[in-house]
């Protein structure tokens, strides 16, 4: 722990992640574990209405990302930090003093408009020439608030409802006090130029064309995680035969894998270059869910999760640096808002072809549809001919 501390104290953007975590956790544990657990045994709302509460959360996040990224450009970045917080906590007591359906609908929905810029800054502070490795860094920060939050609220959930809400807010709150103390600006490499939104929008446009060899990675790999969110419980189950305890170590296990090689990827990408890490990381990624499917026993599939997380971190600082190189450097709230849009349309379509793929077939087709859209990435930019950024 000190050594990350240490090393996080020298990223450039300590500040920012520590402002990250505390909002991806208090993300997490609400959409994860409190609102599911509060919203149906305390205030007797559907499930149905769960679901629809957690996917318009990420809806509205997903749509601020855009209209945030717009905003970051012509007004104070710390002016919409404090607004973003002050929507988010609006959001909070929403969720927790909701007894009808609509009012949490509300509450998720406030919530996801105001961690939706957090991450834009973090992208938009990223340096030029340490692009993977501080990437590593921001994810690294991210996937480990998205495991502690749901483990630490379901611990507080058994001592009620009352006190995990208590903690969520504090945690909150402590971001919003830590955002305080800081100004973005002085981060945000590039000049920020006032230009008309037209303007802005015409050269987004621009740069989305010189894009074009990167647009089906970007739909296609979320779409490809997508499909596994829905069935991923049943496959461990009825394939895997893990229990619910393997099943989260499990998870866990292919967290720490991504979490432990993300900043050392990063560096070697910077160095070594990106393409060879986009063949690598997808075809790794297609090849060892094939494997999934025949995985004979335990240590084997855990073994497997392991070296997925591997294979993920090495393919996900290399994409989004990749990425960041077609961001303008005057436009990058803009331009991270509309390529986080087109990333997320794959998660989108994801999740609903998942559950209809299974039910045609099973969970194994659709563990191998998945497999298979990561495979053609991974071909498709093995033979581009055409040089992407090293």
């Amino acid at each position: 722990m000190n050594l990350f501390a240490r090393a996080l104290i020298r990223l450039p953007v300590a500040h920012l992640a520590a402002v990250l975590f505390l909002t991806e956790t208090v993300r997490s544990a609400l959409m994860f574990s409190f609102v599911p657990a509060y919203a149906v045994h305390e205030a007797g709302i559907t499930v149905t209405a769960v679901g629809v509460a957690v996917s318009v959360h990420f809806a509205a996040d997903t749509a601020m990302k855009a209209v945030s990224g717009c905003w970051l450009g012509r007004a104070a970045p710390h002016t919409i930090v404090q607004i973003a917080y002050g929507c988010g906590m609006l959001g909070l007591i929403a969720i927790y003093f909701s007894h009808q359906p609509a009012l949490l609908i509300a509450g998720s929905a406030l919530l996801g408009i105001g961690a939706s810029p957090i991450w834009l800054l973090c992208m938009s502070a990223v340096k030029e020439e340490e692009r993977a490795t501080q990437m590593g860094w921001i994810y690294t920060v991210w996937l480990c608030s998205l495991g502690f939050g749901p483990v630490a609220v379901n611990f507080m959930l058994g001592r009620g409802f009352g006190l995990s809400f208590l903690f969520l807010a504090c945690l909150w709150f402590a971001g919003w006090l830590a955002a305080l103390r800081w100004d973005p600006a002085p981060l945000l490499s590039g000049p920020m130029q006032q230009r008309p939104l037209r303007k802005q929008l015409r050269r987004l446009l621009w740069q989305m064309r010189r894009i074009r060899p990167l647009l089906p990675g970007m739909v296609l790999q979320t779409a490809a995680a997508g499909l596994l969110v829905p069935i991923l419980p049943h496959f461990a189950e009825n394939v895997l035969r893990l229990t619910y305890a393997e099943y989260s170590l499990m998870l866990i296990a292919g967290g720490v894998g991504t979490a432990a090689f993300l900043v050392p990827m990063g560096r070697w990408a910077d160095g070594r270059g990106y393409k060879r890490f986009l063949v690598a990381g997808f075809g790794a990624l297609a090849a060892l869910l094939c494997l999934l499917l025949h995985s004979p026993n335990h240590i084997a599939t855990f073994t497997l999760v392991v070296m997925l997380g591997i294979a993920y971190a090495a393919l996900l600082p290399a994409w989004n640096a990749l990425l960041a190189h077609f961001v303008p450097q005057d436009q990058k709230a803009m331009g991270w808002g509309l390529l986080s849009g087109v990333e997320a349309i794959g998660i989108m379509i994801g999740p609903a072809a998942g559950g209809w793929i299974a039910g045609r077939f099973d969970e194994t087709a659709t563990i191998f549809f998945s497999s298979l859209l990561l495979l053609g990435l991974a071909l498709f930019y093995l033979f581009y001919r055409k040089p992407l950024r090293s």
